[in-house]
């Protein structure tokens, strides 16, 4: 017998591929509301994003507990931090947020074909 082997599902967009795993770290880290803010206040603050002191006066987040938070997101991929002289510098990674909308909407309305039972009499 021959084993199958398991694909993954992956969505190309903007020449990067996202597969499930990848998807889901940055969507775990979204789902902290202290990373939300973070991520949603650089957003905002567009693709020259904003310093960390300008982040946390924002969003009144203690500087370690938002170093924390940075770090994570980095790490998946959801921003990136630039060092200009003696400041660091935030900015959303906005093709991997394009990529993680993508990858959500990829089978939107696609069709799923669901086997309902007979009802009963």
């Amino acid at each position: 017998k021959k084993k199958k082997k398991k694909k993954k599902k992956n969505i190309e967009l903007l020449g990067r591929a996202m597969d499930h795993e990848k998807v889901a770290a940055s969507l775990a880290e979204l789902g902290n509301s202290h990373r939300l803010s973070v991520f949603r206040f650089l957003v905002k603050a567009g693709h020259d994003g904003a310093s960390v002191g300008d982040i946390q006066k924002g969003l009144g987040i203690p500087a370690s507990t938002l170093s924390h938070h940075l770090a994570r997101m980095a790490k998946v991929g959801l921003i990136r931090q630039e060092k200009h002289s003696r400041t660091i510098v935030c900015i959303s990674e906005y093709g991997h947020l394009e990529n993680l909308i993508g990858f959500l909407q990829e089978e939107c309305c696609a069709g799923v074909r669901i086997a309902h039972e007979p009802e009963p009499l």
